[in-house]
This record gives C-alpha cells, sequence and structure tokens, in this order.
C-alpha cells in the first residue's frame, strides 16, 4: 500500500501535536508539513504537493480562499475540513471552495483517518452525523446546477444511481452489477457531467432531486430505453 502524505494546519498547538501523533501510528500515513495560518495552506501545497492537507477553518487569514488557492496550485492534492464549525453554511463554503472533506472535532480518530483515506480516493467525506444537514443545505444549490431539461439515464446508469442512494461504494456497486470498479468509476464521471456534479456527493444529491421528481418510477425515463448494458 503507498504512503499518503499530508500536511496539517491549525492554529491551536496542542491540537496539532495531537492529530501528528494519531496519523503517525496509522499505517501508511506521513505527516509532511505542519502550518497554523491560511496562508500556510497554500505555502504547504506549493512546497510539498502532499495527497491531502487537514485544515481548521478558524485560523489567520480567509481560509477558504486558501483552500481554493491551493487546489488551483496543488491540483492532485485534496483537502479535509477538520473544525468544531458545526454550521452548515461552513460547510458549504468549504466544500463550495473546493474541501473533499468535513469532519467534525468532535468526531473520533478513525473517522478522520476514513475521511482522509475516502478523498484520497476520490470520494467525499462528511461527518456521519452531520451529513443529512450539509446535504438538505446543498440540495438547492445542486438544484441550480441540473440542467433544465429531463436528464436521460442508461439502463445501466439508472441501476448505478439508485445503488449510489442506497449508500453503496463503488466496490459494492460493482459486486451488484457484476461489473469491474473501473467501469463503475467511468460511469461515475458520465454521471458527474450529465449532472453537471463535481463530485460523488453532488451526484447522489441531484440524482435525489430528480428521484424526487420521479412519477413513474424511473429515473428520465431510463427503464423505458432497450439499450444495451455495458
Amino acid at each position: 500500500m503507498s504512503t499518503v502524505s499530508i500536511g496539517l494546519v491549525d492554529d491551536h498547538p496542542l491540537m496539532i501535536e495531537g492529530i501528528v501523533a494519531l496519523l503517525s501510528r496509522a499505517q501508511g500515513l506521513e505527516i509532511l508539513s505542519t502550518g497554523s495560518t491560511a496562508r500556510d495552506i497554500i505555502d504547504i501545497s506549493l512546497r510539498f504537493h502532499p495527497d491531502v492537507i487537514i485544515v481548521d477553518l478558524s485560523m489567520a487569514g480567509d481560509v477558504y480562499e486558501a483552500i481554493a488557492t491551493s487546489i488551483k496550485v496543488s491540483p492532485n492534492t485534496k483537502i479535509v475540513a477538520f473544525t468544531a464549525a458545526t454550521g452548515v453554511d461552513s460547510a458549504i463554503r468549504a466544500l463550495d471552495a473546493g474541501a473533499n472533506g468535513y469532519v467534525l472535532k468532535g468526531s473520533s480518530a478513525k473517522e478522520l483517518i476514513q475521511a482522509v483515506e475516502a478523498v484520497r480516493h476520490g470520494e467525499t467525506y462528511i461527518t456521519q452525523s452531520f451529513a443529512s444537514q450539509v446535504i438538505a443545505g446543498l440540495r438547492n444549490a445542486s438544484l441550480r446546477r441540473v440542467a433544465a431539461e429531463a436528464v436521460r439515464f442508461s439502463i445501466r446508469e439508472d441501476q448505478i444511481v439508485r445503488l449510489l442512494l442506497r449508500g453503496f461504494t463503488n466496490k459494492a456497486i460493482a459486486t451488484s452489477l457484476k461489473i469491474s470498479e473501473k467501469t463503475v468509476k467511468n460511469y461515475m464521471t458520465i454521471l458527474m457531467q450529465k449532472l453537471n456534479a463535481r463530485n460523488r456527493l453532488e451526484v447522489v444529491i441531484a440524482a435525489q432531486a430528480l428521484s424526487d421528481r420521479e412519477v413513474d418510477g424511473s429515473f428520465g425515463n431510463a427503464s423505458s430505453q432497450t439499450r444495451q448494458l455495458s
């Protein structure tokens, strides 16, 4: 298993020490650098290009702008907001800025590590106890990004969307549909394009919105189509 390189930015020294100690004990994780201001998020991205940067949202400087800038200078770096801010607005701002994860500081150590692993693999992670509130807050913004015309899915896309709405991971979807995980990822890319979504979470939100509007029990009349399955 390849090592996941990590940057850590928080303006509380004790928090830094605790997280460094925690992640250093986890297999496959390596702390490259730490910082204490919004500017440090950008500097770490420029200097080290880590796989993941864990950032607090309450620091000196514009953290949200720093998140957006760091992604521009290091496109492969994923951002996990690790914060005490429990407001939905803060989560939406962080995700809109480009953060891939949002973990509350009251969460367990295991959940923070899960978040790091999830975003590293291209997924979006939100503290489970907080996720439903964030999804509800994001719903309207996501709907505005969905094309006005009805979105039509192929039969296979319809199957994948239904499993996504049931909380299946890519691996579980692949197993259920007897296709490769790579094929699932390819379909996810197609779904992101069709739904004008930037990540897996927005695919789920937009698909749920379409599901709420469905009349005949199928997404975009997909079940009435006779396309060959891949």
